[in-house]
């Protein structure tokens, strides 16, 4: 099976032994997952962006969040037990990951890091998240965000 883009995404769910598909679509700048959805014909409440976010030490941590929801950082601070979170500067996202924001993906970072999962995610289907560069997602099914990379489900979207 030929792979569209090596990502260190798609290596990493292969040597886990994830069942996954890859949906490549056409990228476009700041069109988040409204455009990707749009791509590849799905629901955007089923499109799951990773957000790279951190907290009061400047720690970071990646929250997966619907594509129509935004992320309550008071709420999943609370959650987590930290004073505060907050999105990362783009730059310190790319260090802690090591994608290009756009193509962040929770497979494969540069080190590992703690995740957590709006808990509804893990009531669909089927997903689509990031396979590790703009204009590809992967498809699978949620749980095994829970088995591979040991996501903690939280209640933080608004």
């Amino acid at each position: 099976m030929s792979s569209v883009s090596a990502t260190p995404a798609i290596h990493f769910l292969r040597k886990h032994g994830v069942a996954f598909t890859e949906h490549p679509y056409r990228y476009e700048e700041h069109g988040g997952t409204r455009v990707s959805s749009r791509e590849l014909g799905v629901h955007e409440h089923a499109v799951i962006k990773t957000l790279v976010m951190q907290d009061e030490e400047k720690r970071a941590l990646l929250v997966l969040m619907h594509g129509d929801r935004e992320v309550s950082t008071k709420q999943l601070a609370r959650q987590i037990d930290r004073k505060t979170v907050e999105p990362c500067d783009p730059a310190v996202a790319q260090r802690h990951t090591g994608y290009a924001v756009g193509g962040t993906s929770p497979f494969g970072t540069r080190k590992p890091l703690p995740v957590y999962i709006e808990r509804s995610v893990l009531e669909l289907e089927r997903i689509y998240i990031n396979g590790g560069r703009r204009g590809l997602l992967v498809s699978l099914v949620p749980h095994e965000l829970v088995r591979v990379l040991h996501a903690v489900p939280v209640e933080a979207a608004l």
